[in-house]
């Protein structure tokens, strides 16, 4: 999955998602789970159904209704916020399964492979 296209295509990977919102943001919008499944399914289905080598699906979502946050993209200032050494969830439910997969007595795939 990409946000950047021409990075992408100068990559040439197999097969590529393209979405065209700012990067960071490759899956989707913060909080918005519904939207970040459905770009999911989409990313999903095109690395099933492309065939040619090279080949991108373009996905059919936008960031907004206008192109404003591409002339913020490329401003120059960096307003994202501030990155940390720690994980940071969207919420507590995300936390908890998180930490569940990481604890190899928890995680399903962990224990068949013990």
């Amino acid at each position: 999955m990409s946000s950047a296209l021409d990075i992408t295509r100068a990559v040439n990977p197999p097969r590529a998602a393209f979405l065209d919102f700012p990067l960071g943001h490759t899956t989707g919008k913060p909080h918005q789970p519904q939207l970040q499944r459905e770009i999911m399914r989409e990313a999903l289905e095109a690395f099933e159904s492309l065939a040619t080598p090279g080949s991108v699906k373009m996905l059919p979502f936008i960031w907004s209704e206008d192109e404003a946050w591409k002339l913020e993209a490329f401003s120059g200032q960096d307003d994202r916020t501030e990155r940390l050494d720690t994980p940071q969830y969207q919420t507590e439910e995300d936390r908890i399964l998180a930490e569940k997969a990481a604890d190899p007595e928890q995680c399903p795939v962990c224990r068949e492979t013990q």
